[in-house]
């Protein structure tokens, strides 16, 4: 024991001691502590435990608040002991009062926070109230006999522990120590232990010398019963009364069975837990040397004092008076520790056998590497290698700060990693995305107004409005010295051009183009990126769009972001804000690289069918430029400036006009040496393969589509807004070409007899002999097409019945006429002279949606209240009202329908018919006004096509058809003329009302 204090005491003063506080002091202290305490293997007064690597463990929250405790002060016991006079002093005489018996029924009391103190048991106590030290030091020096001390656990721990730093020289477990301002009846168990104090190693100040602190080994010497406080101290005064176990005779098998029992499942911990037999080992040897014959509270206590249970179920053990009991509860923990020591053992087998094989495949790994090294074989990529490779790439970049010391820190770190580490490969992939991106690297710009126009104009037809929006853009660049990213979004029909006119843009601009649709779309880690620590992690595919394009200002379309989905991974539309959003994509995160990048110079294009299904803060960041259908006459230019002559090409009927020229040259070539050969002397030696050469050459091929099969497949077969379909027929028809052109070619080939042949006895090639035409028109279209889809473009030959309206209608394919059917069944009524009083009704039918159903119940009234103003009311309330719109299996849905079934209504209650070639579309209010609708341009070309020349629009939209061409406003009527012989409906443009014509 005095080795081990003097080396403690050594280790805490050779220490510097200027400038350094009692904190800092303990501190420095606490290995020296440590090691005394691994040497007894024994708890600190602060719950440390040996086994467990000397780490403090509360023992769980208090049972009462710091209110409580304060009021706790005030309980009838300790009044009652104040009116006893039972307040002594801690001494007398300078030792503590003791009875004539030998025990000491007064003595001093300390707090224990982890576990307790059991008999037979040494542990080392630390106290850290410099009044409590200095009384234990006085004590322990001046007394001549062993000083003893009462130790009781603490019931539980207060909720909020005293904070370091609220007094300069004291710690935290200070102030709990103390227990003044507590009721130790309340707080502390009353079953405690008394100790004998074997040596105790003082703390001192570096400040003023004084004692702050003691450190004392202390031996269990009996089980005591707290009886009354005498003094709160500190340090604290107490009476106590010992505690003798029950009588024992050896004769109860139950207690002799169970003590052997708990013997026996200490020797198979001992068994399985080294760090346990010998903490066992020692504790068996000091409990013989105490007892001559084994006690089972001994046996109790040893066992209890081997585990690491909580102080809780430790506390119980020491509290029981029956040996069996005791024994039962101690081998309840037992049992506990030895489950653990299992568990504990089992792990470090698995541990240790993977340690074992890691160890073996690094060791073969080295041996493997040494003997290529020996034979000359060696190719391992090295780590210095594959970081020169990596600085490579970077030189010449002007990486950011932010990216510059996320990519230094990674060279750190992948230069001391060993390829077997898990961490190898990560960092080293990582490394390779920050190293590959295009830090500061940007594509030049083209400013060239009049090239961009050129190449927008060479491959796609119309479009306008981009076409010009995309000269602004370089307009301004122009201007600026540079172009800024923005967000433009396309909105149309499919097949109109809008993903297609992406490619256009990014070579008008001179900029890389890279796409990539986000339809169906529902993982933000799409978007965003993965985190490094999952496997297969990889970033979002903005950054895989800067690795491969390698600048920082490429043209990004984002195809399809209308149908972007949202799963449990998250919503991606919302994760496109940050990237989409100018005021934020300066600093875009992605969560795999996690260093800022710069996509403010990125021209982000979106396509989208529809507008509805895209979020609003989403829309609210993009350009929209709306994309119309194509009508006729644009199909036809763009039938046959584009998709017929790339549809020939593909089939192999034509040949680009580069492989033309190429082919004209080698051919003019051809015929110089032909030529240059004839004027000198022949060769003997005749050249087998030149003459076999024209036998290889293809026939010449001349086919063509003519322009009125083309409007015939465009009117009867592709009615839909966009050209994919168009695009579709034309290839079908040049297929079919190609296959007529190769079985003419095979007839004249087998054809060919023996006796045609030329004068130098070669077969005649049927490809030179003549030219194979081909040629589609409009009768013979059905042939290659099949029957045409669309008959007619009018439900109604001649003249509509009344109540048939045709309306206008859009759609995501384009313009289309839609009918409305209105007839009326007169009501059954048991009394003919009396008027009908049933309110009108009305049944629609034809797939129609919630919008288009509240729209015709607003034209009922409508129609109600214009035909009571012209004085005929009461044919709605005595007839069965049935509203229709043809072609029942297509939904149909919105409100510009709302003045077509008004008139409808209006046709069949005034049996007036409507004009043939009259078409209309508007929506309707509950006071009769009209208000704009969408889709002119649409609702104007199916109108021109189904043959309507009269066209009624509401007055809001004017505008809208004031912009239409020209070719699509000739020969059309914006405003209904009266006519006393025929009813007709219109609205009037000064104020936009119902009227009568």
């Amino acid at each position: 024991m005095s080795r081990i204090s003097l080396g403690l005491v050594k280790a805490l003063r050779s220490q510097s001691l200027q400038a350094r506080s009692t904190w800092q002091l303990r501190q420095d202290a606490l290995p020296a502590l440590l090691q005394t305490r691994r040497f007894f293997g024994w708890s600190s007064n602060s719950g440390d435990d040996g086994k467990k690597g000397d780490v403090p463990e509360s023992t769980g929250t208090s049972e009462s608040s710091t209110d409580e405790r304060q009021s706790g002060r005030k309980s009838k016991r300790t009044s009652a002991a104040a009116q006893e006079g039972a307040i002594v002093p801690v001494k007398q005489d300078g030792h503590l009062r003791k009875d004539s018996s030998g025990f000491e029924p007064v003595c001093m009391a300390l707090p224990l926070f982890g576990r307790p103190l059991f008999p037979w048991h040494n542990q080392l106590i630390q106290i850290t109230s410099p009044k409590i030290a200095k009384e234990i030091l006085s004590l322990t020096e001046n007394s001549k006999k062993m000083t003893h001390i009462g130790f009781f656990l603490r019931k539980s721990m207060p909720n909020e522990l005293p904070k370091e730093g609220e007094e300069e020289d004291l710690l935290p477990s200070a102030k709990l120590e103390d227990m003044s301002g507590e009721d130790p009846m309340e707080v502390l168990h009353n079953v405690g232990t008394i100790g004998r104090v074997a040596q105790a190693v003082p703390v001192w100040s570096p400040k003023d010398g004084e004692v702050v602190a003691v450190q004392m080994l202390v031996q269990g010497a009996g089980v005591v019963r707290l009886e009354k406080v005498l003094n709160k101290g500190p340090p604290l005064q107490v009476q106590i009364a010992q505690i003798t176990p029950e009588e024992w005779d050896g004769k109860d098998e139950m207690v002799r069975a169970t003590m052997n029992e708990t013997i026996l499942t200490v020797q198979e911990i001992m068994k399985v837990s080294s760090s346990f037999r010998e903490h066992a080992q020692y504790v068996n040897q000091s409990l013989q040397q105490r007892n001559a014959r084994v006690q089972p509270d001994a046996v109790a206590h040893l066992a209890a004092s081997l585990t690491t249970a909580e102080g809780a179920e430790l506390q119980q053990v020491l509290d029981a008076t029956n040996p069996l009991d005791k024994l039962r509860l101690a081998l309840e923990l037992l049992k506990k520790e030895l489950e653990v020591a299992k568990l504990q053992q089992k792990i470090s087998n698995q541990i240790e056998e993977k340690m074992s094989k890691n160890q073996r495949e690094f060791m073969l790994r080295e041996q493997l590497k040494s003997i290529k090294k020996e034979l000359g074989i060696d190719k391992d990529d090295g780590s210095e290698t594959i970081l020169q490779k990596f600085k490579e790439r970077l030189e010449g970049k002007e990486v950011p700060k932010e990216a510059k010391e996320a990519i230094d820190t990674e060279f750190e770190k992948f230069a001391n990693l060993a390829k077997e580490s898990q961490e190898y490969q990560m960092t080293r992939n990582y490394l390779d995305w920050l190293s590959s991106m295009p830090w500061s690297v940007y594509s030049k710009d083209t400013f060239d107004l009049k090239k961009a126009r050129e190449i927008l104009d060479r491959d796609h037809y119309g479009l306008a409005d981009i076409k010009d929006r995309i000269r602004e853009f370089i307009a301004v660049g122009v201007l600026r010295g540079s172009m800024q990213g923005k967000i433009l979004c396309f909105v149309g029909p499919p097949g109109v051009g809008k993903t297609s006119i992406g490619k256009s843009i990014a070579e008008a601009l001179g900029r890389e183009f890279y796409r990539f649709s986000v339809g169906g779309l529902y993982d933000v880690a799409e978007i965003k990126g993965h985190r490094r620590t999952y496997v297969g992690a990889m970033p979002g595919k903005i950054i895989q769009c800067l690795k491969k394009v390698q600048t920082s200002n490429p043209l990004v379309l984002i195809d399809e972001v209308d149908k972007i989905g949202r799963g449990h991974h998250g919503d991606p539309s919302s994760a496109l804000l940050e990237l989409l959003d100018p005021s934020q994509n300066s600093a875009f995160m992605d969560h795999y690289l996690d260093v800022a990048v710069d996509c403010s110079n990125i021209l982000f294009v979106c396509t989208a069918n529809v507008l509805d299904t895209i979020p609003g803060p989403l829309l609210d960041r993009m350009e929209v430029i709306r994309l119309t259908g194509y009508d006729l006459q644009e199909k036809m230019k763009i039938a046959e400036q584009y998709l017929v002559p790339n549809a020939m090409v593909e089939v192999g009927l034509k040949q680009k006009k580069a492989e033309a020229q190429s082919e004209v040259q080698v051919q003019k070539v051809a015929e110089e040496v032909e030529k240059s050969e004839d004027a000198k002397p022949q060769e003997p030696e005749p050249e087998p393969e030149v003459k076999a050469e024209p036998k290889q050459l293809k026939p010449e091929v001349k086919a063509e589509i003519e322009t009125g099969a083309i409007e015939s497949l465009i009117r009867w077969y592709c009615r839909e807004a966009g050209v994919r379909n168009l695009q579709k027929h034309i290839e079908r028809i040049c297929r079919k070409l190609a296959t007529k052109v190769v079985e003419k070619w095979e007839d004249k080939s087998q054809g060919t007899s023996s006796k045609d042949t030329d004068a130098t006895g070669d077969a005649i090639d049927p490809s030179k002999s003549e030219v194979i035409e081909l040629r589609v028109d409009e009768a013979s279209l059905s042939e290659y097409v099949g029957k045409p889809v669309f008959t007619s473009d009018r439900l109604y030959e001649g003249q509509l019945p009344s109540g048939t309206v045709t309306g206008l209608a859009w759609t995501a394919m384009g313009g289309s006429v839609l009918y409305i059917e209105a007839t009326a069944l007169a009501r059954r009524r048991s009394d003919p002279d009396k008027p009908a009083t049933a309110p009108p009704m009305l049944a629609v039918t034809g797939q129609l949606g919630n919008v288009m159903k509240e729209s015709s119940q607003i034209a009922l009234l409508v129609a109600r209240r214009q035909l009571q103003a012209r004085g005929k009311d009461g044919f709605f309330e005595e007839h069965e009202l049935f509203l229709h719109c043809p072609e029942g299996a297509t939904p149909k849905d919105g409100p510009s329908a709302g003045v077509t079934m008004t008139t409808a209504l209006l046709s069949l209650a005034m049996k007036k018919p409507i004009p043939t070639d009259l078409a209309m579309t508007g929506e309707v209010s509950l006071n009769g006004k009209v208000l704009a609708v969408g889709g002119i341009k649409e609702k104007t070309i199916a109108a021109r096509r189904a043959g309507c020349k009269t066209l009624i629009f509401p007055e809001a939209n004017r505008r809208d058809f004031d912009e239409l061409p020209k070719y699509l406003q000739d020969g059309l009527n914006d405003l209904v003329a009266p006519s006393p012989s025929e009813f007709h409906l219109h609205f009037a443009f000064d104020r936009g009302l119902l009227i009568e014509g």
